[in-house]
């Protein structure tokens, strides 16, 4: 029996190679004005070379207040096309297809000093992240408009650098998880209150990128099934919001939970896929499953069972760069090693 986990997936004109994609991970190294360095350009390409399908790149900030930390990549000024476009060029050449994440942290920017940084955070609302935290300024509509351009200008400049996949950061409790969730969002206009208006602006992102994305390339959408927290989102609100993401464009959905708020998941192996799996079979999209997700056996009962349709290793590829040769080994399928490499495959 032929393994399902290195079967070839298609979404609009882009095929990967096998089910296997390297989650989106910070790695906290960018150089201070948000471009790529040495760091990334070894980083992702091993991940390519040791057989991911998908590369997704971390986290990429679509204005310079939205990063995550001050060692963000960006995606807000034309200086960073070129150093990403060369990681895409050497991920190509060993196989694998590329994505990038594009993400605005919203409240929790400046996460190493709390929110406390070189630019005053924003959110739906003043309310910050946990005590200690820096108060985020609330946006005004028109506020939100120009991030809505700015997610639109980075995926333009995406596409300068030659990803085949842009993912749209929605989880995690950054700007736009805190739009969707009523533990973040109190807001009494047309944003705020009702899920059709919490997804209000989400909605105006991904609309803005899929026009500005081009129409043969796959878009991805990264959300949190659950907010592990009273009175937050739980999956089944998250497939409703999965049935509007699909008409708004999204060609896959990228499972993961938590993040809106210090709650503490109840995590262990393979914790998440249950939340993939249901967005998949209710919302009829397809997804990705992440969480706790190391032995090539689950993997492959993941996908063989349609349950997800890729698979994302995050820590595991930390450890493992070459994840996918040992898991073909262990799973008895053969797929091609780099040249380099043949004396080593058994």
């Amino acid at each position: 029996m032929s393994s399902k986990l290195f079967e070839p997936f298609a979404l609009r004109s882009v095929q990967f190679r096998n089910r296997i994609m390297m989650s989106p991970m910070c790695q906290y190294c960018a150089d201070p004005d948000g471009r790529a360095n040495d760091w990334h350009l070894v980083h992702y390409p091993t991940r390519a070379i040791g057989g991911v399908g998908l590369v997704m790149l971390e986290a990429t900030a679509v204005e310079s207040r939205g990063r995550i930390s001050g060692g963000d990549l960006g995606l807000w000024d034309d200086a960073q096309i070129e150093p990403l476009a060369q990681i895409v060029r050497l991920c190509h050449q060993h196989g694998a297809k590329v994505g990038v994440q594009l993400a605005h942290a919203g409240r929790k920017a400046w996460t190493d000093s709390q929110g406390f940084g070189l630019e005053v955070p924003v959110a739906p609302s003043a309310v910050p992240f946990d005590d200690g935290w820096a108060v985020p300024h609330a946006l005004r509509p028109a506020e939100m408009a120009e991030i809505v351009r700015a997610f639109a200008h980075a995926a333009e400049r995406a596409e300068a650098a030659g990803f085949d996949v842009v993912e749209i950061h929605g989880a995690h409790g950054y700007l736009i998880s805190e739009f969707l969730s009523p533990l973040a969002n109190h807001r009494t206009d047309e944003y705020g209150g009702s899920l059709e208006n919490r997804l209000r602006f989400p909605m105006q992102v991904t609309e803005a990128v899929r026009e500005s994305w081009p129409g043969d390339r796959p878009l991805f959408f990264r959300l949190s099934a659950t907010d592990w927290a009273e009175g937050g989102n739980d999956v089944g609100t998250m497939v409703e919001v999965a049935k509007a993401l699909k008409v708004g464009g999204v060609d896959l959905v990228d499972v993961s939970s938590g993040g809106v708020t210090p709650a503490v998941p109840r995590a262990g192996l393979g914790y998440q896929v249950p939340f993939a799996e249901r967005i998949r079979r209710e919302a009829q999209v397809p997804t990705a499953a992440v969480g706790l997700i190391t032995a090539p056996e689950l993997a492959e009962e993941i996908v063989r069972n349609e349950r997800a349709d890729l698979v994302a290793l995050g820590r595991e590829l930390l450890r493992s760069p070459y994840w996918p040769l040992e898991a073909a080994r262990r799973l008895r399928t053969d797929v091609p090693w780099p040249k380099q490499y043949q004396r080593a495959k058994l």
